[in-house]
């Protein structure tokens, strides 16, 4: 897809979400159970304007035992017994500036440990950890954005108040824009079932496609332009966000038309017997300075460079990184549906905002506990498959070393491949008012890639409280 045509989609503003009916259905409201508190009202007005304050705060506990390991290298999970945890807690306000016109911004504050410092795995265990840098408490804005809609003929809905949604009523056919910092995913791929590691699936693979290298910084968030069309059952999505200076780094790239991610997404909604569904296909380019791993390859082979990041070498032009995947989902009966990603990169470069997969595969269901008396209780089961590039494998085969990956530890030793496996179960109840607790299980097979080593069985534990 050429520049060009890239800018045309942007400064059409091509995108939007009708199975949600709203608009940047990101990960913190995805799945949102809050319910009004007598006495706390989270919608009013402030000098004439509509406003609204929600909040969440969530505890996330991992460990696992020792499990099976032939050799560990620099960047490899640590075999022995242990624990990892996060801690997170988000603001969200927002003010209506016109009626069709609002601005939001999220304070949040994380603190948290890490699986050996957030290495040794592709399909990482909690999707809280990538914001946290240890035990001490980092504040900082996750999102400052505005809203600009822009409604078209069609049948009027109205979006509920909710965090970053002030109450609305819009048209079924609208243009919705969204500028400032936010994350990617707050726009892009949605799922019903498997988006929010503070209340669904907690693994990485089931946040969005394993694959979606999406522009990021080393937090999940960054600043660009996107933009949603709602019309009827189509829902057509493009952005453009910043890139991070460095691969994986905190520092974004301001360069937006040297560096930068593209994505554009189109979504068809349906109803089966009454019940709702959507088939979605997702496209991204991003353009930044990243090394080849062929580069990176003859590099380790020709200065007998094993057990090193070699890609820190070769990283000297602009290089583009492309995939594309298809997301479906589809309610089974009103209290169970089920859903599946699939996504494939290139493969040629390594890694720019996200983690070590070039191609990703995730199936699952979501069930409520309706049927056992338990409504507000929620079931999760999900099983995924992550797999690397022949020019990936062949630098950590060769014995380089990347970002998240590497398991090189000395002649001998470098990484069996076999594809990445997890399952994963969870169960959540709710225990008062707007407060759940839950118990997470997942089962790792060949962690990093590496048949040498595991499985690994990790047991977690989450409270999480919303309003």
């Amino acid at each position: 897809m050429t520049r060009k045509l890239l800018l045309i989609l942007l400064l059409s503003f091509v995108t939007a979400s009708v199975y949600a009916q709203r608009a940047g259905s990101g990960a913190d409201q995805v799945a949102s159970f809050a319910e009004a508190i007598e006495g706390l009202p989270t919608e009013g007005e402030v000098l004439g304007l509509p406003v609204n304050v929600h909040g969440q705060t969530t505890y996330i506990n991992q460990r696992y035992n020792n499990f099976t390991s032939s050799y560990s290298g620099q960047n490899s999970l640590s075999d022995l017994n242990s624990m990892s945890y996060t801690w997170s807690g988000t603001l969200f306000f927002g003010a209506r500036l016109a009626p069709n016109t609002d601005i939001y911004f999220n304070p949040e504050v994380v603190s948290g440990v890490p699986f050996s410092g957030l290495v040794g795995l592709a399909g990482f265990t909690n999707g809280e950890a990538t914001k946290a840098t240890g035990a001490q408490a980092k504040f900082y804005s996750a999102r400052a954005f505005l809203r600009q809609t822009f409604n078209q003929e069609g049948d009027k809905i109205v979006l509920e108040n909710e965090a970053n949604q002030i109450t609305q009523t819009v048209s079924s056919n609208r243009v919705v824009v969204t500028a400032g910092q936010f994350s990617t995913l707050d726009i892009f791929d949605d799922s019903r079932y498997a988006k929010d590691p503070r209340v669904q699936f907690m693994n990485w693979g089931n946040m969005t496609y394993l694959a979606y290298d999406y522009a990021a910084d080393a937090r999940g968030y960054s600043t660009g332009l996107a933009g949603e069309w709602y019309l009827g059952n189509w829902v057509m999505r493009a952005g453009r966000m910043l890139a991070p200076k460095t691969p994986n780094g905190r520092d974004l790239n301001w360069q937006i038309f040297n560096t930068y991610g593209d994505q554009v997404e189109v979504e068809r909604q349906h109803q089966i017997a009454d019940l709702p569904g959507k088939v979605s296909v997702l496209a991204y380019r991003n353009k930044m300075i990243l090394a080849r791993f062929s580069d990176a390859t003859n590099y380790v082979i020709a200065n007998n460079a094993q057990g090193t990041q070699a890609i820190n070498n070769v990283r000297t032009n602009y290089q583009y990184k492309t995939g594309i995947g298809i997301n479906g989902e589809q309610a089974l009966t009103k209290d169970l549906g089920i859903y599946g990603r699939a996504f494939t990169s290139d493969g040629h470069t390594e890694t720019m905002s996200f983690t070590e997969a070039d191609n990703s595969l995730s199936v699952g269901m979501g069930l409520n506990g309706e049927s056992w008396s338990r409504p507000k209780d929620t079931v999760g089961i999900s099983m995924m498959q992550n797999g690397l590039s022949s020019y990936r494998k062949n630098y950590l085969q060769s014995g380089g070393v990347s970002y998240f990956i590497g398991d090189y530890a000395g002649p001998g030793q470098t990484i069996s491949y076999r594809p990445e496996r997890i399952g994963e179960v969870y169960y959540n109840a709710t225990v008062i008012k707007n407060v759940l607790a839950g118990l997470n299980f997942q089962h790792i097979n060949n962690p990093a890639y590496n048949a040498a080593r595991g499985p690994v069985n990790i047991l977690s534990f989450r409270i999480h409280a919303e309003f």
